[in-house]
């Protein structure tokens, strides 16, 4: 079953962030677990942004969790948040592509 999470953190500091998140995606081209990724900001919160990262299973994404690579950069962008990002954890159950 595939999974998403979402990633809610506040950072003043979302270019740095952001060149974090680059480096991090870069250096991990060829062996990434999840399958999407999306950033979006709170247009109703300063300074808010959710991260919502899909992957096609649950243990895929705990082994993606577990990995030192992902540890790393979650210390490196913990020092430019305001406070510890919080997790939703959502097994996928229905999707609907709408074009019309």
């Amino acid at each position: 079953m595939r999974f998403i999470q979402i990633i809610e953190y506040r950072t003043r500091r979302i270019d740095e962030f952001n060149a974090l998140l680059d480096a991090w995606v870069e250096r991990n081209a060829g062996h990434r677990l999840a399958g999407r990724s999306v950033q979006t900001r709170d247009r109703d919160a300063q300074d808010v942004y959710l991260n919502i990262v899909e992957f096609p299973s649950y243990e895929e994404a705990m082994a993606n969790s577990n990995r030192p690579e992902t540890a790393e950069f979650a210390a490196q962008v913990a020092e430019l948040c305001e406070g510890p990002p919080s997790f939703r954890n959502l097994d996928l159950l229905n999707e609907w592509n709408f074009t019309d």
